[in-house]
């Protein structure tokens, strides 16, 4: 049974140990202080997936308010489990909390050349690549929902 439910700190050493698991595939190294950071100082809405009691994916929720914009953040599942829709249920999920938000008239993601086909898959819109963004070799792609 799959079950997706608001973060809570004791799942900060699993999030943490997905991320490590997606090192240096999708993620830098560096960015794992960030995720920390995150989790422990600017965390705003974080979800964790769960498939019969572990947690197999996460992924959050910002929001910029005076730009009337949500954006999808730090997206993560297992490498063992990729492939099996969590991320997609996850970032559909998501979506549909922003879009009955009325002070929100746009979704983002900021991800990578790693990623973007995912999102670009699910009906975002590349408008944005920053070279070397997050780390060397790791680009941001900012991209829009298609309303």
């Amino acid at each position: 049974m799959v079950l997706i439910r608001a973060y809570e700190v004791k799942d900060r050493d699993v999030v943490l140990q997905i991320m490590q698991e997606n090192i240096p595939a999708y993620f830098a190294q560096a960015e794992k202080e960030d995720l920390k950071y995150y989790l422990d100082f600017e965390i705003e809405q974080f979800f964790v997936v769960e498939k019969n009691k572990e947690v197999v994916a996460c992924g959050g929720i910002n929001l910029e308010l005076e730009e009337r914009r949500g954006v999808i953040s730090w997206d993560m599942v297992l490498p063992s489990e990729q492939g099996k829709g969590y991320g997609s249920q996850l970032l559909d999920y998501r979506i549909s909390i922003l879009k009955r938000m009325d002070t929100i008239d746009k979704i983002n993601v900021r991800t990578s050349q790693l990623t973007y086909l995912f999102y670009q898959k699910n009906g975002f819109v590349l408008d944005q690549i920053v070279k070397d963004y997050w780390a060397k070799d790791f680009d941001l792609y900012r991209m829009e929902l298609s309303s």
